[in-house]
């Protein structure tokens, strides 16, 4: 088992914009918990003004332009092309996708990595909602939302997995191109339809528990706005998945 993991490269995809207080940790934790792994770290930062992509290229400096790539974009344009961005210079056979303000930890990537080994998935998604997972640094108010858009996005689409919402996710290459070709939400909402139609075109997806962190640096980018669009993505979703 250990020879087939190490004969696999995996692209970890970073959209970043205004992350220059946290992206250097993020790297920094990559390395320390996948030392044996073969892999990359792909940064797609959509033209932060806060000086972020001057960190990274600090950063490949330190760890190399060959494990550290700064593929940047003029501004933001969202998410989902962000992943698609990266897709394209990504050389792993399995690409991970997680944001770059230490909500997600790299110390989960091991458990992620083995359980695809272990079970041959085409995607391991991490969940918050069950036993061993959860939430830190919320408030209640946004645990109810997070919860209460879980809940319904579940009554309605029955996606087979437990957290429509997270962005943490391991893919086999091939299954992401095949899945990212087939979306057309934006923002946060590229993320629940993704997974969706995943589970539709019938691709193995096993999940991972973790704990979600809110961010310790920098403001939150979730607002009103992206829940009117996620309201309306579940509807489309409804009707076309």
């Amino acid at each position: 088992m250990a020879e087939q993991q190490n004969k696999n490269r995996y692209s970890i995809i970073v959209p970043t914009y205004n992350e220059r207080l946290n992206i250097a940790l993020l790297v920094f934790l990559v390395f320390k918990h996948i030392p044996d792994v073969d892999f990359e770290i792909i940064i797609v930062d959509d033209g932060s003004p806060d000086g972020t992509q001057d960190i990274v290229k600090q950063l490949q400096q330190v760890y190399g332009d060959d494990r550290i790539l700064l593929r940047a974009r003029p501004k933001k344009l969202g998410l989902g092309t962000a992943y698609s961005h990266g897709l394209k210079h990504a050389s792993g056979n399995f690409v991970v996708i997680m944001d770059a303000d230490l909500s997600h930890h790299p110390k989960y990537l091991p458990h992620f990595i083995k359980k695809q080994v272990e079970t041959g998935a085409d995607i391991v998604t991490g969940t918050r909602y069950v036993k061993g997972g959860g939430v830190h640094g919320w408030t209640l108010m946004r645990k109810l939302t997070s919860r209460g858009a879980n809940v319904l996005a579940h009554t309605l689409l029955w996606p087979g997995v437990s957290d429509l919402t997270g962005s943490f996710r391991l893919y086999k290459k091939s299954v992401l191109e095949d899945i990212i070709s087939s979306c057309v939400s934006k923002g946060y909402v590229f993320q629940m339809e993704m997974i969706v139609r995943a589970s539709r075109k019938g691709y193995h997806i096993e999940e991972v528990p973790i704990t979600f962190v809110d961010r310790v640096y920098g403001s939150s980018k979730l607002g009103g706005s992206e829940i009117v669009e996620y309201l309306k993505g579940l509807v489309y979703l409804l009707f076309t998945t």
